[in-house]
């Protein structure tokens, strides 16, 4: 026991502060006190500070020796850059034709600002179109282009002043035309369809006898009038009345068969309509040759009639209604086909059957 607690007193010791610290028995130099926590951070923070100001101080070094070079390389790089000339109609550069004119019309910057003097005499010329005069803008920057002509003399001003002015009356005077050749065939439309429905002595003398003012008024109103009545559809509405009462009227029954009627999809919104799409040019030939088809019929069906206007009157009508009653049966007709029709399995029995019934109508027709 002894032996031990002597070999511990012996290996380890005490330093000023009352610290543990081991002691060699054989060094005899003064003992040395280890470093605490603190010291160590102290010493390693120190060391990492001075490292880092070292690696800021030596890139500072490097960039200020670099730097200034090559800025001054970047600006001079830039400065032959812009100095450079590009065409930006033809794309060529002052390298290529040295001898050729250029000019800076525009705002326009780095290369695009400068174009050859022919080059832009052309692109002029194009946006001109052979008006000379005519503002022409940059299409970059939409800079109207500063274009000075020379003095030709007073009477070059005075042609140029009136070409332009015709240039814009023109197109007043080809449509004030326009409208007089209208007004005058409705005129002429009018007088002869006085002379044909009225009978030609008697229409004469009636437009003789007539105010001036009333013949050029009234006589091209019978054209307008003849195809605003054409445009009226009277068909559709009589045909929509008479289905509303065919039930009711048993002669009615044959022409307009209504058992279609308990189909379900007639009870839908998926019903075919009525109307025909319009066409332009037949209500126009309709409406003109009115007039011709009445007096016809005037004679054929009213020939014991006296009177040409009342022959002719009565034609018109004849004529109206028998077109009209044709017209409707034939749009009941496609009404109920269109009502009836059906989409077959493609089975080949329908295939022959459909085929037969092509044939059958190609060969009608």
């Amino acid at each position: 026991m002894s032996d031990t607690t002597s070999q511990s007193s012996s290996e380890f010791g005490l330093d000023s502060q009352g610290r543990v610290i081991r002691v060699d028995p054989d060094q005899s130099q003064p003992i040395l006190r280890l470093p605490s926590v603190e010291e160590t951070l102290q010493r390693l923070g120190n060391t990492f500070n001075s490292g880092q100001s070292t690696a800021e101080h030596y890139s500072d070094v490097a960039d200020g020796s670099s730097t200034p070079n090559e800025t001054s390389e970047t600006a001079t790089a830039l400065t032959s850059e812009e100095d450079r000339k590009y065409c930006w109609v033809c794309f060529a550069t002052d390298e290529d034709d040295a001898t050729a004119s250029w000019v800076k019309p525009c705002h326009c910057r780095g290369t695009t600002k400068w174009v050859h003097q022919g080059c832009i005499q052309r692109w002029v010329d194009v946006k001109q179109k052979g008006r000379a005069g005519e503002d022409v803008s940059c299409p970059q920057c939409n800079t109207e282009y500063i274009i000075i002509y020379p003095d030709m003399g007073p009477l070059v001003v005075m042609l140029d002043t009136m070409d332009s002015v015709i240039f814009r009356v023109c197109p007043f005077i080809a449509a004030g035309i326009v409208v007089g050749s209208i007004y005058w065939t409705a005129v002429t439309y009018g007088a002869v369809t006085v002379m044909q429905v009225v009978g030609h002595k008697d229409g004469l003398t009636m437009m003789e006898q007539a105010d001036p003012l009333v013949l050029l008024v009234g006589l091209p109103t019978i054209p307008i009038m003849l195809v605003l009545g054409k445009m009226l559809r009277w068909e559709d509405q009589a045909l929509s009345l008479l289905r509303r009462h065919a039930s009711k009227v048993p002669i009615l029954r044959h022409f307009l068969p209504s058992s279609y009627i308990e189909d379900e999809r007639l009870q839908s919104s998926d019903v075919p309509p009525m109307s025909d799409p319009v066409s332009a040019t037949r209500v126009l030939c309709g409406a003109l040759l009115l007039p011709t088809i009445a007096s016809i019929c005037g004679k054929i069906f009213f020939e014991s009639v006296n009177s040409n206007f009342q022959r002719t009157l009565l034609g018109g009508m004849a004529f109206i209604t028998i077109k009209g009653a044709f017209k409707i049966y034939h749009k009941q007709q496609q009404y109920v086909r269109q009502c009836q029709r059906r989409i077959m399995d493609y089975t080949d029995s329908n295939i022959a059957l459909y085929r037969r019934h092509q044939n059958g109508e190609s060969t009608i027709s």
